[in-house]
């Protein structure tokens, strides 16, 4: 990777559980060329397995959707920014839903883990979202830091 520059990665997804596996490998392999730790790929791995399960479970409800999935990578500082959006059913209260142990399954079937596990692994974690128009997690990570 060229000193200074910041390379891209784009990719959609149907919003399948199957498709969780996948898009997770991709980030593994995009984040390689800034030569991480195995547990740095492992932490990526995590959080970018609970941002697609998020969108594929609340945002889209189980339902056909489509997934983003972004990857930036840059040389200088060594960070990696993964984005995960959907266009599904957003969050009233982005606050309330990054709360440790807060679901809104009422199937109680989900632990409201989710957020708290993205936080743990990456440095950063930013939630948008908006009722009826979706959800975008910005998540970065320093690489060798």
């Amino acid at each position: 990777m060229e000193k200074g520059k910041i390379e891209t990665m784009r990719l959609e997804i149907e919003s399948l559980s199957k498709n969780e596996e996948f898009a997770r490998v991709v980030v593994a392999v995009f984040m390689s060329r800034l030569d991480p730790t195995l547990e740095e790929i492992d932490d990526v791995k995590t959080a970018v397995s609970e941002a697609v399960t998020n969108a594929v479970i609340h945002g889209y409800e189980n339902g056909n959707g489509i997934i983003a999935v972004e990857a930036e990578a840059q040389e200088d500082g060594r960070i990696l920014t993964v984005r995960i959006a959907d266009r599904g059913t957003g969050i009233k209260d982005v606050k309330k839903a990054m709360e440790p142990m807060y679901t809104s399954d009422p199937s109680g079937e989900r632990s409201g883990m989710g957020f708290s596990f993205m936080e743990a692994f990456m440095d950063e974690v930013e939630v948008e979202s908006e009722p009826g128009k979706g959800t975008v997690v910005t998540m970065k990570k320093r690489i060798g830091g």
